[in-house]
């Protein structure tokens, strides 16, 4: 069975018309939903896809506490030695979504680290990602690091320094590159 990570950055809390559509060709395909149990876009997936009435959903939270489960769905309940609920501490349950999707399906407002580094672990794991991303109302198919290059071209360079300095932006997406040049 197909499984899409769905996912998105908690200061999104509304689902344009566009993602709506690309949800429902989702939907219409029957994939499995891997969803986080966040606020904002998360939620936002949740309510519509309880409209939907939509079951084929498993909903990823941490621990024995789901902050959000709208559709009261299957839930797989991801543990973390971490004991401080940051952002280091939500990642555990984006990691394994990604590791068990299929394919990725992410609304980026271009400010979540959390959201691009969804992006970068399924890219990391040569996983087709498709990013809506809202500052310009536009979807990006990420199909390897150069494509997130050409993503990353579209943020504010404040954040694209904190992006590097919190989630090593340049060596993961230019490592590759760097190891084949000094292999020839």
């Amino acid at each position: 069975m197909i499984k899409v990570f769905l996912g998105g950055s908690r200061k999104m809390g509304r689902l344009s018309q566009m993602v709506i559509e690309r949800i429902d060709n989702i939907i219409a395909n029957g994939y499995l939903i891997l969803l986080s149990d966040a606020n904002g876009a998360d939620k936002a997936i949740q309510k519509y896809l309880a409209e939907r009435n939509y079951r084929n959903v498993l909903l990823f939270c941490m621990h024995d506490m789901c902050r959000n489960n709208v559709g009261n769905w299957e839930t797989r309940n991801v543990r973390s030695s971490r004991r401080k609920k940051d952002f280091n501490y939500y990642s555990t349950k984006d990691i394994l979504m990604g590791e068990e999707a299929n394919y990725g399906f992410m609304m980026w407002d271009g400010k979540s680290k959390g959201t691009l580094n969804s992006i970068l672990n399924l890219c990391e794991q040569n996983k087709k990602v498709l990013v809506y991303f809202s500052p310009t109302k536009s979807f990006y198919t990420i199909e390897d690091k150069q494509h997130i290059s050409k993503l990353l071209e579209h943020c504010m360079p404040d954040f694209l320094r904190k992006f590097d300095r919190v989630l090593e932006i340049d060596p993961r997406i230019y490592m590759q590159q760097k190891q084949l040049h000094l292999a020839q």
